[in-house]
């Protein structure tokens, strides 16, 4: 599997182009990407590497297993201007369902050329992007889900959970019920075959909505579940 690391920092993605609009242009309010619990995994430690490119950390060689998933997105506020200089963080267990955390179930099952943890900040269109794998199904009841932060002058502005549409796992997993049902389409995103790709890369886009408050006692950092 040959994957460019550097093109891939370095180059400008084209990915999410299409979701790129006028700042303002939107006659009605956005709806808020809805909170979702972080969970107890985010990680404790941090990777030697946490740029926006997960799948190779530093200059290693050897790449993580997965589905190679190009996620893009944009952050807005709910009139639709673009949030710029905004830290994205991602996290997510590995192919093998395991999280970067010393207290992680099967740890020691992990894929250690995975990086687990990313970080990207908005530009000027609030556009965001990663590189990493197709999440998969966490042991339990939890479906396949991409942990979301989101972070403002040092602050958290919104914690989420981004889930792959029409995974039937979806309706078993409590989190993801209890959301309701406006917030899950929401919250659910297609993952679709990266044109032109031959190794079979996928392209997922999450445009993300936030208000002006910086917690909400619907989410936050001290979530119990995962």
């Amino acid at each position: 599997m040959a994957i460019d690391r550097r093109r891939f920092l370095c180059q400008a993605s084209t990915l999410g182009a299409a979701a790129l609009v006028t700042p303002g242009a939107f006659a009605e309010k956005l709806i808020r990407t809805p909170w979702q619990t972080e969970g107890p995994f985010y990680p404790d430690r941090m990777p030697l590497d946490v740029d926006n490119d997960l799948l190779i950390i530093n200059d290693a060689i050897t790449p993580a297993v997965g589905e190679i998933t190009h996620l893009t997105g944009r952050v807005t506020d709910v009139s639709g201007n673009p949030v710029k200089n905004a830290v994205v963080e991602i996290w997510q267990v590995d192919s093998n369902g395991v999280y970067i955390h010393t207290d992680a179930p099967r740890r020691r099952r992990r894929d250690r050329n995975f990086q687990g943890f990313g970080r990207f900040e908005t530009g000027s269109t609030g556009e965001y992007r990663f590189r990493t794998i197709k999440p998969v199904r966490y042991s339990g009841s939890r479906a396949a889900h991409i942990h979301f932060a989101i972070n403002r002058n040092g602050r958290r502005a919104l914690t989420t959970q981004m889930y792959v549409k029409g995974n039937p796992d979806n309706e078993r997993d409590s989190i993801f019920r209890r959301s309701g049902h406006a917030s899950r389409d929401l919250l659910a995103v297609p993952f679709k075959p990266l044109p032109g790709s031959e190794i079979g890369e996928l392209t997922a886009n999450f445009d993300i909505v936030i208000g002006k408050t910086t917690e909400d006692s619907e989410g936050g950092r001290h979530g119990w579940m995962w």
